[in-house]
């Protein structure tokens, strides 16, 4: 399966043109100020990765059976479970005869790339203004172009929608027949939702069901143990959160299915009995980092699929990136990794110390210019002190911030602490994409700081390694490639939550009566969840599977948590 993210339409469009002339395919250029480029970028992007995904594969199929090539290998690193790997095995033990034939070319017909699958940030959606200035289409905004730009494509496969629920976009979606059943009651395109729990589940799928749209995945994502940006839940830890999905995962089909069937009716379009049965998928992506977490998801659970994210950082035969960003990921200790402030959306986000846009930020936060120029505007979304929105990692915005801080009437150590956080701002539009240009020799490495945002999980995966040694730990395939001490991804979690509520305590007005009661139901949902810990922690463990690290850690940090809420009388009413 491939999987892209289509915030930077002009990163799309410099990897479309290096891979054209790699493949000898056609290339126009589609400029920046082309009319409805952005969505047109995205389109011609997913265009050529089928194209090319398409002639690499029918190569692979091509190739003879025994045989040690990369048709071997595709069919060596599938699950054991896989149908289609036991009967390759069957193949392999079979002398020459016409049944063998028959099989070769049954298994053949059998062989499916995975799917080219996309991701949207749903929140990530700048309405545009024209060169009047005034406000364009709601339909060139940025997350309405690129998912035009997906339905515009060739792909059968999911788009992925995530960082929140945006009405205007996902109303959008309706224009497009792709999202709706054939005549053979298939779905071209399919809509998978990011959740955080099951009450936002509900929402979202509701809404869509309602225009005939259905949800073919629910993702559910840790809310910190996760790369990129972190959406904290109200204190739920995944335990919790997969236990009620568990006990009502019906309750989504019986929901969304009369809606949908309903809206189908009024459209006079024909709705398939077969679908009516149809479940969405459940499936789990965050933190994951042993095959006996992933039995633990798939059995406990019921969870149909895991996603491992973070630790595919480390096979360059899976994600291109600069030697210099994969060696630091490499030597990566829990100390490198941490939960940062600097996203301009101001939402936490995980990410790596000395990497090339850290040391960028800290120089340009040393002279008469901090910040970035703001080349490609994707994170502009600030009017503090402007009509237009702008990026709080620009010159400009943090020029005008530390003009405000340096005039307040805060103490000295305040306002040193507020240009710091200021200065953290890093432009991730721009430096997040920098690591794969600089590994395709499309960028010279001096001149694109290289920004990444590994999982915590990374800690405990300490060198390069290849494609198959990654799927084979992941199907536990041989020896484990962490180290037994690794605490459990729900271990894991729980540490973090607490961190994460002790900062929001620190940073809260604890007179604003609000503040109180959002932190006393996070403190309140973090105990109930790390009671349900300790149930887990008795259970017989899965291999490798440390099931021992979640009671030590329940006991630990609900210590820690008791003692950081106790020590503010403004939420314990002392």
């Amino acid at each position: 399966m491939t999987r892209s993210s289509i915030v930077d339409d002009l990163l799309v469009e410099k990897i479309r043109k290096f891979y054209a002339e790699q493949f000898e395919l056609e290339y126009e250029s589609i400029p920046r100020t082309a009319d409805d480029g952005r969505a047109r970028r995205i389109t011609a992007y997913l265009n050529t990765v089928e194209i090319i995904v398409r002639q690499k594969f029918d190569t692979l199929r091509n190739q003879p059976f025994f045989a040690e090539n990369d048709k071997q290998k595709f069919f060596e690193l599938l699950p054991d479970t896989s149908g289609l790997k036991k009967s390759w095995h069957q193949l392999m033990e079979m002398a020459p005869s016409f049944e063998r034939e028959v099989l070769e070319q049954k298994l053949n017909q059998m062989m499916q790339p995975g799917a080219i699958d996309v991701n949207i940030m749903s929140k990530l959606d700048r309405l545009m203004n024209g060169p009047d200035g005034r406000p364009l289409s709601a339909h060139l905004s940025d997350a309405s172009a690129a998912l035009r730009g997906f339905a515009m494509s060739n792909l059968r496969s999911s788009v992925i929608l995530s960082a929140g629920f945006n009405p205007r976009l996902y109303s959008y979606l309706s224009e497009f027949q792709d999202f709706y059943r054939d005549t053979a009651g298939e779905l071209k395109k399919k809509i998978v939702l990011k959740v955080s729990d099951f009450r936002s589940s509900l929402i979202q799928g509701k809404f869509l069901a309602k225009k005939g749209l259905e949800i073919s995945e629910f993702r559910i994502e840790s809310g910190l143990n996760c790369g990129g940006h972190a959406f904290a839940s109200d204190g739920q830890l995944m335990p919790t959160i997969l236990r009620e999905f568990k006990e009502k995962k019906t309750q989504l089909r019986e929901t969304f299915q009369p809606l949908v069937r309903s809206f189908y009716n009024n459209m006079g379009w024909e709705y398939p009995a077969a679908a009516e049965q149809e479940e969405p998928l459940i499936t789990v992506q965050g933190g994951i980092g042993t095959y006996g977490e992933t039995q633990r998801l798939r059995k406990t659970y019921d969870i149909d699929k895991t996603g491992w994210g973070t630790p595919f950082l480390l096979v360059p035969e899976a994600t291109p990136i600069d030697k210099s960003t994969l060696k630091l990921l490499a030597d990566a200790g829990e100390e490198d990794l941490y939960l940062s402030g600097v996203s301009p959306l101001g939402v936490p986000f995980n990410n790596i110390r000395r990497s090339g846009s850290e040391v960028w930020t800290k120089k340009r936060a040393g002279t008469d210019k901090p910040g970035s120029a703001c080349p490609k505007g994707f994170l502009q979304f600030n009017n503090e002190f402007t009509d237009n929105a702008i990026c709080t990692a620009s010159t400009q915005y943090q020029l005008l911030k530390i003009d405000e801080i340096n005039h307040s009437d805060l103490t000295d150590d305040e306002k040193q602490k507020q240009r710091s956080q200021v200065f953290e701002k890093s432009c991730l539009c721009d430096h997040l994409g920098n690591g794969v240009l600089i590994a395709l020799g499309i960028l010279k490495e001096d001149r694109g700081p290289q920004a990444i945002c590994p999982g915590p999980n990374l800690a405990w995966f300490n060198r390069i390694y290849t494609l198959r040694e990654m799927v084979d730990h992941i199907y536990g395939r041989g020896e484990s490639l962490v180290p037994p001490e690794r605490p459990h991804m729900f271990a894991k979690e729980m540490t973090m939550y607490v961190d994460y509520l002790g900062r929001l305590i620190d940073q809260a007005d604890l007179s604003d009566l609000k503040q109180v009661k959002k932190l006393k139901t996070i403190y309140g949902n973090l105990v109930e969840s790390i009671e349900y810990c300790r149930e887990i922690a008795l259970e017989k463990p899965f291999t490798d599977e440390n099931l021992s690290s979640i009671g030590e850690a329940a006991d630990r940090e609900m210590t820690r948590l008791r003692t950081i809420f106790d020590r503010e009388p403004a939420l314990t009413g002392a």
